[in-house]
């Protein structure tokens, strides 16, 4: 009697995943839905580390990776820049065909000032963005980027963070992640393949 039970529990189951398959295929014409697929961001309105202001726009038709962080990382922002630095020197001049930006997740510390020295220390092809704390928060908020502020015993804050580097392509889709320590060969390939696509 006990096998009976499991065998039908199991077959409830199966049953249910393939409805799940069909109403999936039904909704998307026959397409498994892919983290290609998948378009975030909206409008803004911030500002460069140069000064000059950026929208939405400057993503437009080119490949592109956003990493978001902030300057007074003590240990994940630098690495993952300095490992971005490295990934676009070893494309060669396949480098110049994605734009990367280093989008702060503490703009009430981050001025464009501090971010022009922080990044001056890594490829020159790194733009920093930043402006004011809402429209951070708007930014981070339809990227789908975690970031929160954590009170130090010191009276200081760090911030937690997102710590992936999102790639997109030209057609604004989402590629796919870099994860933090992923592996040089690993990394450098996935951008081969935005900058191919």
């Amino acid at each position: 009697m006990k096998k009976i039970r499991l065998f039908l529990w199991a077959l409830v189951a199966l049953t249910a995943c393939f409805a799940g398959y069909l109403t999936i295929m039904t909704a998307t014409g026959n397409r498994i839905p892919t983290p290609a697929a998948l378009h975030l961001g909206a409008p803004f309105e911030l500002v460069r580390h140069d000064g000059r202001p950026i929208t939405e726009k400057a993503f437009e038709g080119r490949a592109y990776a956003l990493f978001f962080g902030f300057t007074f990382c003590p240990d994940v922002c630098p690495t993952t820049l300095a490992e971005a630095s490295s990934w676009m020197k070893e494309l060669g001049p396949d480098g110049d065909k994605v734009d990367f930006y280093f989008v702060t997740v503490d703009p009430e510390r981050d001025s464009p000032e501090a971010l022009a020295r922080y990044i001056s220390s890594f490829d020159p092809r790194i733009t920093g963005i930043t402006g004011d704390p809402l429209k951070i928060g708007k930014l981070l908020d339809s990227y789908k980027i975690y970031a929160e502020k954590v009170n130090l015993d010191d009276g200081d804050y760090t911030m937690d963070h997102t710590a992936s580097v999102l790639l997109f392509r030209a057609d604004g889709s989402l590629q796919g992640t870099v994860g933090y320590g992923e592996a040089q060969e690993t990394a450098v390939a996935k951008l081969q393949i935005l900058v191919g696509s």
